[in-house]
């Protein structure tokens, strides 16, 4: 029974993946809205730029990864950057395990609102660590996104973002262009190793598979016949939906009154 309840099972398409608990993690990516927060994620997931922009209410993505031949799950919650329901913002603090915090480099007030969430964030995570008695870290990293408009557009100084993170070894300062794809990937390499996870993580560190492939994602001949130059590859869930608030709230809950010890959180929902 414990055995069992260790594992996450996820379902994709025709494929089952278990990953277990203590390798499943949430990223959370927080800031005003049009910093680009979307746009990193898209470059996360896909290596794509979308010049269209399509305001977020809240996107949950999953990524799943055979890394040397452990399983490993990261979902991701892209939040919006109006923040209609503070209280869904706090859960979304509350259920992260690393954390990307967005602004633009010519948005003075996305600056500010990024320093309001960063003190949130260390607020809300201090108190539930008093309840829980963890002493996890909490990797974090500050994104300045749209470096590629140039000095004149500028509004916050390199200095000014590496002040906010020169006190805490688990918090990072990058300035980034989602739309030229510059220092993406090597902020995703230093979140990851901030949180302990494997660095192959990081976009362009494993091999990326299709869905046709999922049912043979956990084979070990996949490894030796499809991925001869490395062993690490990652795959994109299909069709997953965020968990429910009641789930969330049940994980936090359990965290709290310690009546569950494991990380396990509600699965998503294939559609």
């Amino acid at each position: 029974f414990q055995d069992q309840a260790m594992m996450k099972t996820m379902s994709g398409g025709n494929c089952n993946l278990n990953v277990p608990a203590k390798n499943s993690y949430r990223m959370v990516v927080l800031g005003a809205s049009r910093v680009g927060k979307s746009s990193i994620v898209s470059r996360f997931l896909n290596g794509r730029f979308e010049d269209q922009y399509t305001p977020t209410i809240e996107d949950f993505h999953r990524k799943v990864y055979n890394i040397r031949g452990d399983m490993y799950q990261l979902d991701i919650l892209d939040t919006s950057g109006n923040h209609p329901f503070p209280a869904m913002r706090r859960l979304s603090i509350l259920t992260g395990d690393v954390f990307i915090l967005v602004f633009s480099l010519d948005n003075r007030e996305s600056f500010d609102e990024v320093k309001r969430l960063q003190k949130q964030i260390l607020e809300v995570k201090s108190c539930l660590k008093n309840k829980t008695k963890e002493s996890a870290d909490l990797p974090m990293v500050i994104c300045g996104n749209k470096n590629d408009h140039g000095e004149i557009f500028r509004k916050v100084r390199t200095d000014e973002g590496e002040n906010l993170v020169s006190s805490d070894e688990n918090c990072a300062y990058f300035e980034v262009s989602a739309k030229k794809n510059t220092n993406v990937d090597e902020m995703f390499y230093v979140l990851f190793s901030m949180a302990k996870l494997p660095h192959e993580m990081s976009p362009s560190l494993h091999r990326k598979i299709s869905i046709p492939y999922g049912d043979t994602f956990q084979q070990k001949s996949f490894r030796m016949r499809r991925v001869k130059d490395m062993d690490a590859y990652g795959m994109i869930s299909p069709f997953v939906r965020r968990p429910s608030v009641n789930s969330d709230l049940k994980y936090i809950k359990s965290k709290v009154l310690r009546e569950g010890q494991s990380r396990e959180r509600e699965k998503c929902t294939v559609q």
